[in-house]
């Protein structure tokens, strides 16, 4: 029973429900620099989630500095890494590069020996059509839905491959006048304006989006609360032109904004995906506003019952909290992207808990939110073991039966995702 099951997992394909993949060509360019892309070598496998386990293991900011600079000779990365390296290689993060390294490149493990090889290997494995390699013949994933941290919505390369969300984070709560300027070329002195921006950004993208993405959690809390225009209207007029407003009044200007994005998703069929719970980075997270996402989304998803609300990371540590809203919202689903390789165990967990709790369809499992498209396939490995494991320990305990096993794994990797996002995620292959 249990081979039957690993077996399936692994032969069923992911629809993957949330990266931050940057374009292929931007790879291919070779032109490195900024946060997305500072290196095109081996040490960029070790950036994104895993070095934030670096940092928190004690590798100086200097030796992160060093490591990643793309003038650092190969043999002196593998100095600066090696230490703390061996002090993360078993968590989430650090399995994710041990089954890339392996998957990938044939490696099985990071040494003084291997680094050359690896080097080598890096190189030959970046070259035109490499994304799709990856992600369809390596890691069995049909299609990525991507937030872009490029664009606020990026018309990809590669539609029918990188599916791309719609980010209101510049529109509403992040609120940048400057980078919707550059994007489109609009901008606004009056509130009115703004809206139009907005209904310019639905009208142009809307069709072609899979979603819209919003992760303010960073910054604030997620109360978003009902607010007359005429409220805003003042407030937005005095922030155009360039005063500063207090973080009273910035909550209220955002909470109208958000809303009136989350009505205008909706008119558009797009669900909405809000990250929850753990943050990115290290030495910087709010644990107690963490702690009051679900209580505070609560009126949001009762205001807006149409409205398909994707709630992302399982909101890590808080996930018990969040099978309780899958459980009793109807227009509530929970997405996994992430959680794997935040905690392996807890994801093994939150699956068994959800799915002896809320519908099975309210479930998706499969999201790298990797900016690396190599490390996707890592994270593919971790997940699918993951799922093995949950499902067979649930049959094994007797929850559910082996012949119900099929349907759901179909369900949760990727038939949920094909039901609930519209229909041109679905790739021609």
């Amino acid at each position: 029973m249990p081979s039957r099951i690993r077996e399936l997992v692994e032969q069923t394909s992911f629809i993957d429900t949330h990266e931050h993949l940057i374009e292929e060509s931007v790879r291919l360019s070779g032109q490195t620099g900024g946060h997305l892309f500072p290196c095109d070598d081996w040490a960029y496998l070790f950036m994104h989630y895993l070095g934030d386990d670096l940092a928190v293991s004690g590798m100086p900011l200097a030796d992160q500095r060093r490591f990643f600079d793309p003038e650092t000779p190969s043999e002196e990365k593998y100095r600066l890494v090696a230490p703390f390296w061996k002090r993360v290689r078993h968590t989430g993060y650090g399995q994710a590069v041990r089954h890339t390294l392996q998957g990938l490149y044939g490696i099985d493990d990071l040494t003084e020996s291997t680094a050359e090889r690896l080097a080598e290997a890096y190189t030959a494995t970046v070259r035109l059509g490499f994304y799709r390699h990856i992600l369809r013949e390596l890691a069995n994933v049909e299609v990525c839905q991507v937030n872009s941290l490029q664009r606020i919505f990026m018309k990809s390369e590669q539609p029918d491959l990188l599916a791309q969300d719609l980010s209101i984070v510049a529109l509403s709560t992040g609120l940048d006048l400057a980078e919707v300027e550059r994007d489109c070329g609009k901008t606004a002195q009056t509130l009115d304006e703004w809206l139009e921006i907005i209904d310019w950004y639905f009208a142009q993208y809307g069709p072609l989006a899979v979603a819209v993405k919003n992760q303010s959690a960073y910054s604030r809390r997620l109360n978003y609360q009902r607010v007359p225009q005429e409220r805003a209207e003042p407030l937005f007029r005095r922030l155009a032109q360039g005063e500063s407003l207090n973080p009273e009044e910035m909550k209220t200007l955002q909470d109208f904004l958000f809303r009136y994005c989350v009505e205008k998703a909706t008119a558009y069929g797009l669900p909405v995906k809000l990250h929850t719970g753990y943050y990115a980075g290290h030495d910087y997270m709010p644990l107690e506003r963490l702690r009051l996402n679900t209580g505070d989304l609560c009126p949001l998803l009762t205001d807006f019952p149409d409205t398909r609300f994707v709630l992302m990371h399982i909101g890590y540590p808080y996930q018990e909290e969040f099978i309780a809203l899958a459980k009793h919202y109807r227009n509530v689903y929970l997405d996994m992207c992430w959680a794997w390789i935040i905690n392996p165990q807890a994801g093994v967990r939150f699956l068994k808990d959800f799915l002896v709790t809320a519908p099975v369809n309210k479930v998706f499992t499969f999201g790298g939110d990797y900016i690396t498209v190599e490390t996707v396939y890592g994270h593919s490995c971790v997940a699918r073991q993951g799922i093995s494991q949950a499902i067979i320990e649930l049959v094994q305990e007797g929850w559910i039966r082996q012949e119900e096993t099929a349907p759901i794994i179909e369900s949760v990797m990727r038939g949920n995702a094909e039901t609930v996002f519209p229909a041109h995620i679905r790739p021609d292959r």
